[in-house]
């Protein structure tokens, strides 16, 4: 798991929370001793049993649900389509919705429950970054897969994730370069107080630094805030020429609407988002928001036949006017990538579905091609889009070719590679 511009505000996204040591490795002992294990049972499940239950886990309540409500949409459109069409080898994949209510505790618990209780073989989900890093240590301890399709701060490389949403080298390091192309010398960041914009921003920092332009402030609210009067104050007197904005969820009807009151709109003081989508836009209005930015690896104005096809049966099922994002795609594609993986597997073990995910092309898709590089992340074609008053994006720039993901960013980690070795992941 967003909004956009103020003379290009660059919203970016995310969060944390740190896993115990101790108790991680002691559930790893368990695990080895234990003869009834969740993960166990999921080895000894022919592929092609009469059905197989997934999790579906995000927030239908809180603060993220503007967002994740959309995204578990996409997620049951592929498992619909994939059970009208025969199921995986034969087998009907049976979804165990779960609500994470915006509470990385939350997530965590319900992940637990899901694997523990439900017996799922993988689970779809999760925005956040706080969400995903309070859920990792329980994907850890039964190993299990889970699919994250939103993107992040990097500087994480788990075997238990398969990290479809883009790194910061395929989407926030592609706005800031844009941007310098523009000429904006003076960026102003602000972001939710959690691990993804304070991580984002750190990264984005040290390349403002090196690249001899000028930090003209930073501002933290948290998650769910709505009080930007100090942050509007701060930006009208640094005077900068972009806002780079990683705010999360519903605060970001707080902070335009408070730009806009206080005179500051987009064809004033660009604004580039890194988490505002086409169905935040229709939830906030899109009048609020025309003219900014956003940086994304998909848009719903994107033409081809393949993403043509899925948006048509997307609003065939929950609505004529509804509205289709990044993340959403992603989580949509990652449901037809698990698929694709456990039939070349011939298994529902993760250790084996996400081995095989990585040798996989899968097409057609929405995206075009996709792919999942051997770090577990995938492969990415950058765009950047300026919102239109009918609350779509119009593509104004694209990458040369696709963008390799690269979870360490070189300048501000040097030296830090991706490790997936069993369950000795760097985790940061």
């Amino acid at each position: 798991m967003p909004f956009k511009r103020l003379n290009l505000v660059v919203v970016l996204l995310t969060g944390g929370v740190l896993v115990a040591t101790a108790l991680h490795h002691s559930a790893i002992s368990a695990q080895k001793t234990s003869p009834h294990s969740p993960q166990e049972a999921l080895r000894d499940r022919p592929v092609d049993s009469h059905a197989v239950k997934v999790g579906i886990l995000q927030s239908l309540s809180g603060t993220m649900a503007i967002s994740e409500v959309p995204l578990e949409n996409a997620e049951m459109l592929a498992i619909n389509q994939i059970n009208a069409s025969g199921g995986v080898n034969g087998a009907k994949i049976i979804p165990v919705e779960e609500d994470g209510a915006s509470d990385p505790a939350i997530f965590a618990q319900k992940a637990t429950k899901l694997i523990e209780q439900d017996k799922v073989v993988t689970v779809f989900g999760g925005w956040t970054s706080a969400s995903r890093k309070a859920m990792l240590p329980v994907f850890q301890k039964y190993d299990n897969l889970l699919w994250y399709p939103v993107q992040f701060e990097g500087n994480e490389c788990s075997p238990n994730v398969m990290y479809s949403g883009a790194q910061p080298n395929q989407q926030a390091l592609p706005a800031f370069a844009w941007a310098k192309q523009r000429g904006f010398k003076r960026f102003y960041l602000i972001g939710s107080d959690y691990v993804y914009p304070r991580t984002a921003n750190l990264i984005l920092k040290k390349h403002i630094e090196h690249d001899g332009l000028t930090l003209s402030g930073e501002e933290y609210v948290p998650l769910g805030g709505s009080d930007f009067s100090s942050a509007i104050a701060k930006i009208a007197q640094s005077k900068p020429d972009i806002i780079i904005n990683t705010l999360n969820g519903d605060s970001n009807v707080s902070f335009f609407k408070q730009l806009a009151a206080a005179g500051v709109t987009p064809d004033k003081l660009p604004i580039m988002s890194f988490s505002i989508a086409e169905p935040e836009v229709k939830a906030m209005g899109p009048s609020l928001l025309a003219g900014s930015y956003a940086s994304w690896n998909y848009f719903q104005s994107l033409s081809s036949a393949n993403n043509t096809a899925f948006i048509k049966a997307f609003q065939a099922k929950y609505g004529a006017d509804a509205s289709v994002d990044d993340p959403m795609v992603h989580g949509y594609v990652d449901v037809y990538e698990w698929k694709a993986a456990v039939e070349k597997a011939k298994s529902f073990d993760p250790e084996k579905v996400r081995a095989a995910a990585v040798k996989l092309s899968l097409t057609p898709s929405p995206l075009g091609r996709v792919k999942f590089a051997d770090n577990q992340s995938m492969v990415q074609t950058g765009y950047i889009g300026r919102l239109q008053p009918d609350g779509q994006f119009t593509i104004i720039w694209h990458s040369t070719g696709t963008i390799n993901p690269q979870p360490y960013d070189p300048l501000n980690f040097p030296g830090k590679t991706c490790n997936l070795q069993k369950h000795g992941s760097p985790l940061v």
